[in-house]
């Protein structure tokens, strides 16, 4: 049954096809403002829906604006979720992910790389699921977590996107070998991921 929904969620051409404009716009909001849209597709469904707009299947521009406001939205719901209940999920101290610990770490850590960190963390999975939430818990400052969670999530989307459109628009018929190109993609997305988690293991 599980296995049965992921499949369905990493068919990012079917789901499209299904739901359009709104599901892109859904998975983007849950992805970047809810704790389990971490395992949502964000990259390769962007990417994908870029190189499907060059192809007359969606509105380029509507794309680009809906789906930028939804990862806005997301991330402010996300810094929210962390500012109201933060201390609520960091207090068990048996907790792998919600230690009280990380709540220090991070405070420290945003203080000094905040707004870079709220940028780049649109880049990669999972980070950019937990990065909202930790920064609200951490008590980063508003007003800066706003002006750079637009920043970052107008990047990451016109990016994506207009990444996508390009290739689409240079390459014919390339909407025929998207399952490669979304292999590609969720391969250089976790790439970060891997690579820290060697530094980490190496450096103990």
């Amino acid at each position: 049954m599980i296995f049965d929904w992921i499949s369905a969620l990493y068919n990012i051409e079917g789901l499209i096809a299904w739901g359009g404009l709104a599901i892109i716009c859904l998975i983007v909001f849950a992805e970047t403002g809810l704790f389990f849209g971490f395992f949502l597709p964000g990259d390769s469904l962007l990417i994908t829906a870029g190189i499907l707009s060059a192809a007359g299947v969606l509105n380029v521009w509507y794309l680009l604006l809906f789906v930028s406001i939804c990862a806005i939205a997301g991330d402010q719901t996300g810094y929210l979720i962390g500012h109201k209940m933060g201390r609520l999920l960091f207090r068990k101290e048996d907790s792998l992910i919600f230690h009280p610990e990380h709540i220090a770490k991070a405070k420290a850590f945003y203080d000094k790389h905040g707004p870079k960190t709220i940028v780049l963390a649109r880049f990669v999975p999972i980070i950019r699921t937990f990065a909202p939430p930790v920064a609200g818990a951490a008590k980063m400052e508003y007003r800066k977590f706003v002006s750079y969670n637009v920043i970052g999530g107008i990047l990451w989307v016109f990016s994506t996107v207009l990444g996508g459109y390009f290739l689409g628009r240079l390459i014919p018929n390339l909407e025929k070998y998207l399952y490669l190109i979304i292999g590609i993609v969720i391969v250089l997305s976790f790439l970060p991921i891997i690579i820290e988690i060697y530094k980490h293991r190496k450096k103990k």
